[in-house]
Order: structure tokens, then sequence, then C-alpha cells
């Protein structure tokens, strides 16, 4: 029996029917006004292999064959008509403008069953969006975007996912800092899947052009094809999609915050109008519980994107969404009420939340209190965060010191103050946490950023061995996996520290 191939997929072109695009086909970088997308063939590659391949998202979509000269942009099969996205957005806090598809191209979307799922190349090559970029995407970055996105899908997050990964035979020069230092580094391409990758800066483009007509069109094709059960007809009907959207977001952002995971550039070009978490750059997961810490060294200094920032900038980013929104209301007013639901949304995902993570039969009040303590206590010294939960989820309350290897200086657990606050938890509980639940919200492992530099520094070389061991391990980040604990379920090593790549990363890719 031949097996499913590429060609044998349903491809369908939905959002090129349903929205403007541009007139002019091809990668030269332009203003395009009054467009969704740019029609943009990927470019050719030297030689592309292919590195990493998930058999579920193949499952997924109905695909039984890798075909890296396909999936590394060489080439085309009947159905696909190949486009990059048009989008603005916010960046840092500023409008931007015209953004869009820089170096990421969507082949199509293919149907399968009751699902139809958008395939894109991310590294493929030039497109009116590129700037003044290569379009192309470096092995280390895509690693990063590979293991992630699949990472976080069996975390529970929701999350755009990932194909394949195929290396391109070509170096990218890249200057991984910034500094003045532009390097060359071995290309690749990855193949990414989601039900679409519309983006708050989708919408915000058009508004901020005052062009309602796109804007009009937009909206109400993502809402059919999208939003089934919704209308964007009426005022009404606008607000309550827009809840919709605010309450994925808030989900999303409250499972990044129950594992740690900071996402680092949480600009509205970077918002998944889906609620997923998309677009893996300058992202990092807490080694030491530090709110105010972000991976991303370009916010270094008002670390607007930090851990503890990310409930505030998704509600901000909600409004930005409104604002772009509001010249179709006929009363604007009435989006003031997205925004409370968002922050209703993530009170209530956050609550459970914590009371999964501490095993509470449900957040009561008062519980906040508990809340806040422990995570001042947490920064009382360097802990890491994902070893504290893990170990909370299984100690009795006598055997304190077990929670000892969360802790950079063992022995801190024995602090007044950790006594106190786990003899609080221990009461709360009443000597029986609900440790189904704990043990479900905490995870054991996470794509920590040492971890996958190990990954990428190992695939430098050619040995993909470790980005396969990490891949397989974080398909059960909730399982003991006793053999990979002596490795993988530890505290930062501390020639990570300071390492680029570990604890300094850059929106360079």
């Amino acid at each position: 029996m031949t097996q499913r191939s590429l060609s044998s997929l349903n491809w369908v072109s939905q959002f090129l029917e349903g929205t403007p695009g541009d007139e002019v086909t091809g990668g030269s970088p332009r203003q395009v006004p009054g467009a969704c997308w740019s029609r943009v063939r990927p470019e050719p590659m030297p030689e592309p292999v292919l590195r990493l391949w998930s058999d579920e998202v193949a499952r997924e979509i109905g695909l039984e064959v890798a075909e890296p000269g396909l999936l590394g942009g060489n080439g085309l099969v009947e159905g696909m008509d190949p486009y990059a996205q048009r989008y603005g957005g916010y960046q840092f806090g500023n409008w931007a403008g015209q953004l869009g598809d820089g170096r990421a191209i969507t082949l199509g979307e293919v149907v399968k069953g009751n699902r139809v799922m958008e395939l894109q190349l991310k590294g493929s090559g030039k497109t009116p969006y590129s700037r003044f970029s290569d379009g192309r995407a470096v092995l280390r970055s895509s690693i990063r975007e590979f293991l992630c996105s699949e990472a976080m899908h069996h975390l529970g997050v929701p999350t755009t996912r990932a194909l394949s990964l195929v290396t391109t035979g070509e170096d990218v020069i890249r200057d991984v800092m910034y500094d003045g230092r532009p390097a060359p580094e071995p290309g690749a391409i990855v193949c990414r899947v989601a039900e679409s990758f519309i983006r708050f800066g989708s919408f915000e483009i058009h508004s901020m052009s005052g062009d309602g007509r796109t804007l009009r069109i937009l909206v109400d094709d993502t809402v059919r094809r999208h939003f089934p059960g919704h209308s964007s007809d009426t005022d009404e009907g606008l607000v309550e999609w827009l809840m919709e959207v605010a309450a994925r977001t808030s989900q999303t952002i409250a499972h990044w915050m129950r594992v740690g995971f900071v996402h680092g550039v949480m600009n509205t070009d970077n918002m998944s109008i889906h609620g997923l978490t998309i677009d893996y750059g300058p992202y990092g997961w807490l080694e030491g519980f530090e709110p105010g810490w972000t991976p991303n060294t370009t916010d270094s200094g008002t670390r607007r994107y930090s851990y503890g920032q990310q409930a505030q900038i998704g509600a901000w980013n909600i409004a930005r969404l409104l604002e772009a929104i509001s010249p179709l209301m006929e009363d604007p007013v009435r989006l003031n009420g997205v925004l409370d639901s968002y922050y209703d949304s993530y009170r209530e995902h956050s609550s459970r939340m914590w009371a999964e993570k501490l095993g509470l039969d449900e957040f009561e009040e008062g519980d906040g209190d508990l809340v806040t303590d422990l995570t001042s206590n947490l920064q009382l010294t360097e802990t890491d965060m994902t070893i504290f939960f893990r170990l909370l989820s299984t100690i009795d309350g006598t055997d304190l010191e077990n929670l000892d290897p969360a802790f950079y200086d063992e022995g801190e657990i024995r602090s007044d103050e950790w006594n106190a606050w786990l003899t609080r938890w221990w009461d709360r509980v009443d000597g029986k946490p609900d440790r189904g639940a704990m043990l479900q919200a905490n995870p054991k492992y996470v794509l920590r950023n040492w971890m996958a530099q190990l990954a990428i520094d190992a695939a430098e070389k050619g040995d993909y061995s470790v980005a396969m061991e990490l891949y397989e391990m974080l398909k059960n980040p909730y399982s003991e996996q006793s053999e990979h604990e002596e490795k993988w379920f530890s505290k930062r090593p501390e020639w990570a520290r300071n390492r680029v790549g570990c604890s300094m990363l850059s929106c360079s890719s």
C-alpha cells in the first residue's frame, strides 16, 4: 500500500479565498496596503535533510511519509498555494506598523475529518514582509521551536505544533547578541502546524491604517471559519467572540504561569487569535523562582515581558485588539466588558491552577495569602521552581528535608519562614493533599534552556541524539521516567548560569 504523502493530502486555500490579497506575487520587500496576504514561493535549499520528525503531528494531518525536499521548500504539490500573511503589531508597547511573515511561508491548509490545519515553513526564504532580513532561520532557533512547541503540547498548554525540522545545507549569517559580531550558522526550516496563524496584529494593521473594509472582511472570515457558534454581524456577536478570544488567552497565560514558562516577547503580532502559544523565540523556563526574570536581552532594561508581568501584558494586548475592532462597533463602549471578562477569566484559571499545584480541594477565601506567602518564600533564596513543586507533590508533611534538592543552598528549607508556611499548608490540606492533581499540575520535566542548548551544541556537530532524547522524554513530562531523573531532573548547572542561549537570548534566529 502506498504511504500517504504530502501530495495525497486534501489541500485547500480557505484563507486566500476568504480575504483580500496582494496583487503582486513574489518576495520583494514592500508595503502591501489593503491586503491580508501575499503569494510567495519558498526558496529552494541546496541540501535539505530531515533531522527531527513528529509522528503525532503527521498522524493528525493524515501524513505517513516525510519528504525532506518539500518540507525544505524545494517544490510544491498540487493544491498548495503558498503565501505569507500580512499583519502589524505593538512591539514592546510601541506601534511598529506593517510587519508580517518575514521568514514564514504557509504552504496551504489541509482538511482531515472536520479539522482544517495550516502548514507553514519557517525559514524558507524572503517574503514581502522580510524588510532587511533574508527570510532564513538557523538550526539553533529551529531546534528550540521544534522541541518547545511539542513539549508545551504534552504539558497541556495550548500551542502551535511542529511536524518536522529540516537542515538546509547552507550557512546563514546572524549576529546572535546584536553586538556587532555576525557569524555563519547552519540553516534550518521547521514545518509548524496550527488551525491558523492569525494574530492580534492581523486585525490591528487594517484598523491602524483606517482600512475598515479589509478589517470587516477579515473579522467575518475569521469568526465564520474558526469560531463556530459565534457571529460578527452585531455588536453583541462581536463582544461574545472577543470574550472567547480573551478567555482562551487568559487560560494559556495561566498555563504558562503554572509550568514556569516565560514567552519573552509578547508583542501583539506574537499573540494568536486562538489563544495558542506562538512564535517561540527568546523564551525560557524559570530556574530560580524570579517573577522579574525575562530571558530576552532586548527586554533587560524594562522587563516588560518578565514572568510576573505576563498576565498583565495579556490584558494590555487584549485592550489593543479591542481598539482595533472598535471601528466595527456601533457602541464601542460595550467592548469594556471584554477586558473585564479577561481579568475574571484569568483569576478563575489562576485560582484553579494554584489549587491543583498545592493539592487543595478548591481555592477558598484566604488561600490567596497562602499563595502570596509561598511566592515570597520562594524568593528568599535561589529556589528551583520545577523541582520544588514536584517534590512538594510527594512529601509527607513531616519530611521537610525531602525538599532540599530544590534549593541551590540546601538546608534553606529549615528556615523559620519555610517551617511556618509548610505547617500552614499541611494544616490547610488536613494532611491529605490531592496528590493526583498535584502530580498532573507540577511537571517533572520541562525544556529548560540549558537542556535545549545541549541539544543545539550536539546538533551543530551533526549529533541529533540529544534532541531526540529530549523530544521523547518531554512527551511524558508528568511521568517519573526514572531513567532520565539523574540527568534531566536537576537544577541548572553552573556552566549555564551566564551562558548565551541559557540565561541570555535574543530575537535573532
